[in-house]
């Protein structure tokens, strides 16, 4: 059964960081587009970054130079590095795979998510 579970999020002052994880099973994630979304009370669901089997990284402009994606296929997981946090980054944080090999950030392009992390960004 294919399932992706997230992890790593919580409560951080702003300025503050934070490192997602999204573990997969029951496929090897290496040879897809993986992408983060996040979803904020009141708001609609915002793709943010993706990377592929490559490497290669796509980027939302409000998370740009404060997130990074990355990957570790030995360990099936694909990570968010999140840094300089600000209050409007607070939302609920996805993961999913794409079901094909574009680089776009659109949510009806990715077929399976996980359940979701809390990200809340607050003093």
């Amino acid at each position: 059964q294919l399932q992706l579970v997230e992890s790593g999020g919580g409560l951080v002052q702003p300025g503050g960081s934070l490192r997602l994880s999204c573990a997969a099973s029951g496929f090897s994630l290496g040879f897809y587009v993986i992408a983060w979304f996040r979803q904020a009370i009141g708001k609609e669901r915002e793709g943010i970054s993706c990377i592929d089997s490559l490497g290669s990284t796509n980027y939302a402009t409000s998370v740009k130079g404060r997130f990074t994606i990355s990957r570790d296929n030995a360990k099936n997981t694909v990570y968010l590095h999140m840094n300089s946090l600000k209050p409007e980054d607070t939302a609920i944080y996805y993961c999913a795979v794409r079901r094909d090999y574009g680089m776009g950030l659109e949510s009806g392009d990715y077929s399976y998510w996980g359940q979701g992390t809390q990200v809340t960004v607050s003093s």
